[in-house]
């Protein structure tokens, strides 16, 4: 089964009015916590990210918080590696850093994995708090690719989907100008 059968056997692919973490608003949304809380749905689809990284030396998993730390985990223990996370910082740059004591070896290969990319916001962000570490970023792997591939990293991507997902800044939404209700992804319960 691919990804985005599976996204839609679980019910995470939504149609509707979102308010995306953008501010930006969408008439689609991913909630991969309809995935992520399925161990075994889980456990398959890092198998593929595992897959494509296994003939490569990956020494590093990493992901940042919060979906982005249950894939990091999985896939690391596939790979049998170690995984580490990029938390949020209370102010200052970067915005994430590596914390809890992990320790890169020098010239380590790290391998970063999140789950959905729009911007690429918090992949740069993690991209940025590895920059202060001794190691080489082998690639970046998301689950989505929500940008329907114009965000460029610099580095290696493997999207196991891409969707082409518009969205509109609040002002020029034609779902807010037809009264269509807002939501807040994770806010509410269905």
């Amino acid at each position: 089964m691919d990804l985005l059968d599976r996204l839609r056997a679980v019910g995470a692919l939504k149609e509707g009015h979102f308010l995306l973490a953008s501010g930006r608003h969408s008439d689609r949304y991913v909630e991969k916590f309809d995935l992520l809380r399925w161990p075994r749905a889980t456990e398959a689809v890092c198998a593929q990210i595992a897959e494509h990284f296994r003939r490569e030396t990956v020494d590093v998993v990493v992901g940042p918080t919060t979906g982005g730390i249950l894939l990091a985990f999985e896939v690391a223990r596939q790979l049998d590696v170690a995984a580490a996370y990029a938390e949020r910082r209370d102010g200052g740059e970067p915005a994430r850093e590596i914390r809890r004591g992990t320790r890169f070896v020098p010239g380590g290969r790290v391998l970063v994995v999140d789950d959905i990319l729009t911007t690429g916001g918090s992949v740069r962000e993690t991209l940025a708090a590895l920059a202060s570490h001794p190691v080489e970023i082998i690639g970046v792997a998301v689950l989505i690719d929500r940008s329907g591939g114009r965000t460029n990293l610099d580095v290696p991507l493997l999207a196991l989907a891409t969707l082409d997902v518009t969205t509109w800044v609040a002002e020029e939404c034609p779902l807010c100008a037809h009264g269509v209700p807002l939501v807040k992804p994770g806010t509410t319960t269905p």
